[in-house]
């Protein structure tokens, strides 16, 4: 019989698949993923509020920390590291050059490709504030023991890498590839 509190609010009951509940690997696999997604998420809100403060997004600092860090990189490259499409990475490195915060530059060996890099402004910009980035990091990952941070990389190291292999034997994957070949 449902509860009174149940019944008035009329909230649906949490039904719970006996073939799921009974498959133990699956279960398990389920709960990790809703972890890593809901850990994924709270994270990026506390990234999220530090980088907005300087005034700009998440995928624009993305950006001007690879070309710190990396220095000059070709746009693709780029694109790569931060997962955005070509058109996102193009958007982004033109918004950052209106900024002044970072600029285009010919590639010598190839005519067709591009570099994008941190102008001096850009340069300024982030050495001021990636080391104070770099403290909220670290504070958001406190929840942590370091031991159990440097674990937990090796274990998701280890996961992402399994991951990517399935994903490549994907027949959408592998024409993907193909067409990059």
């Amino acid at each position: 019989m449902n509860s009174p509190k149940r019944a008035a609010s009329k909230e649906p009951r949490p039904v719970k698949s006996a073939a799921i509940t009974a498959d133990l690997p699956t279960a398990t696999a389920l709960k990790l993923w809703v972890v890593l997604a809901r850990s994924h998420d709270a994270l990026v809100e506390v990234l999220k509020a530090d980088i907005e403060r300087h005034d700009l997004t998440l995928a624009e600092f993305a950006v001007m920390e690879a070309l710190y860090h990396k220095g000059p990189q070709l746009l693709g490259e780029i694109q790569k590291r931060i997962l955005v499409s070509s058109g996102g990475m193009t958007f982004l490195v033109d918004r950052l050059a209106k900024r002044g915060l970072a600029e285009r530059r010919a590639c010598p060996s190839d005519r067709r490709a591009r570099y994008a890099a941190l102008t001096k402004k850009g340069e300024k910009l982030m050495r001021s504030i990636f080391p104070e980035h770099a403290a909220v990091i670290q504070g958001a990952m406190m929840g942590l023991k370091q031991s159990e941070q440097r674990e937990l990389t090796a274990l998701l190291k280890t996961l992402g890498k399994e991951a990517a292999r399935l994903a490549a034997e994907t027949p959408a994957c592998k024409a993907a590839l193909a067409e990059q070949e």
